[in-house]
């Protein structure tokens, strides 16, 4: 489940991490009181508008905006609440901006200069351990700067089961370069980042950039967090976070009727039951020359109402040029899968797409006798390989 901007920096927050300060406001109005608020609480006169979506490179979209008075607070957010923001990381669609964080302007004259650095928290899958990467090189993408410096990107592999350890830690400030209250700084931001991360059992952090201020101070401007969908039951607390408004609608309404959806940029619409056979069905799709309209498993508890429910989600793609039913009754009995098929058939009416139907296991026999049964305008497939043909067959 992924946060925005601001739900991530007061989770941090109430770990101990330094973070930009920031109100949140839904319309102008809301945002010139909140920019009244901060100057009076840190005697900033220059505000940040920024955009809440769950997306970044939200400023090359023209969604982060410097207001230089109370007038220009009120302006930007009137252009920006309500926007089609665009970034490298939505849709060309854009997603639509309900909030702006108003946060104070962190990058105050000194005697020395600001610095940026990139810092995220993530599971190192390969090693089994959570990884702590880093650059000097903040405020840029960071796919830019391992591929044209390298030598910049550094790691530290944790232990969750010892945590991050104090020498980690002071090596972390030692390879950015730092050196005084800014070393000191960096080494107590790192450890309450690293208590969040596995505090709130996250999946990503994500800060860039990290800002050392010109008094040596460390915050986090930015914050981007998911936290792991699977670990939710232990905090409640942070379920309220989600907003579905960022999340694809069709998404939002599989997941209520208890279907692993994610819709894909295919013209093969797919149902099947375990996430390993699902992988295996989009393989022999995209070998067949089609390309896969979704992932979507229909659970070991399947019954015929949620196939039902699964095939108006998948109708409701108009890139679907044929769906593909490929079931291994396990748990889940073919005749309740082949119930379900002859109940959408009959519900939703003609069917524009051809359907390829591949049901085996349990029950499979009175499956086959249902579908045989009812008329329907099917292509039956017995293996894998068979299917696959009737896919390359039936969208060319």
């Amino acid at each position: 489940m992924n946060l925005h901007e601001y739900q991530g920096k007061e989770i941090l927050a109430s770990y101990g991490v330094r973070i930009q300060r920031g109100i949140i406001a839904t319309s102008p109005e809301e945002a010139v009181s909140a920019a009244k608020r901060i100057s009076d609480e840190t005697g900033s006169q220059w505000h940040i508008i920024k955009a809440q979506v769950h997306a970044g490179g939200r400023g090359k979209g023209g969604g982060v905006k410097l207001a230089k008075s109370l007038e220009e607070v009120s302006d930007l957010a009137s252009n920006i609440i309500g926007m089609q923001l665009i970034t490298p990381q939505t849709s060309k669609e854009g997603k639509k901006v309900h909030q702006v964080l108003i946060a104070e302007d962190v990058y105050y004259p000194g005697e020395s200069e600001t610095e940026e650095y990139y810092m995220s928290i993530l599971l190192d899958r390969n090693k089994g351990l959570n990884m702590l990467m880093y650059s000097p090189e903040g405020g840029m993408d960071i796919e830019y700067v391992a591929e044209h410096t390298p030598n910049k990107i550094f790691t530290e592999s944790i232990d969750p089961s010892v945590g991050l350890q104090d020498y980690q830690a002071r090596r972390v400030a030692f390879n950015l370069g730092l050196s005084g209250l800014a070393f000191k700084e960096m080494v107590l931001f790192v450890k309450s980042l690293m208590k969040a991360y596995q505090g709130i059992d996250a999946s990503l952090f994500e800060i860039n950039p990290v800002l050392k201020t010109s008094d040596d101070k460390i915050m986090a401007v930015d914050a981007k967090v998911s936290l792991d969908d699977n670990a939710l039951f232990r905090h409640k607390d942070l379920k309220g976070l989600r907003d579905l408004r960022e999340e694809d609608d069709t998404e939002v309404r599989a997941d209520a009727a208890g279907l692993n959806f994610v819709k894909l940029d295919g013209n093969v619409g797919c149902m099947v039951n375990g996430a390993g056979l699902a992988m295996a069905t989009m393989d022999i799709i995209k070998m067949a020359g089609g390309n896969p309209a979704n992932f979507l498993d229909v659970g070991g508890t399947a019954d015929a109402e949620r196939v039902e429910k699964a095939f108006r989600i998948i109708l409701e793609d108009s890139n679907v040029k044929a769906i593909l039913v490929n079931i291994f009754g396990g748990i889940v009995r073919c005749d309740r899968v082949a119930q379900g098929i002859v109940d959408a058939y009959r519900s939703i009416g003609e069917i524009p797409v051809p359907i390829i139907i591949r049901l085996q296991g349990t029950n499979a026999a009175e499956a086959k006798a249902l579908i045989d049964g009812s008329d329907l305008s099917v292509y039956s497939a017995i293996g894998l390989k068979e299917a696959s043909q009737l896919v390359g067959e039936l969208i060319d």
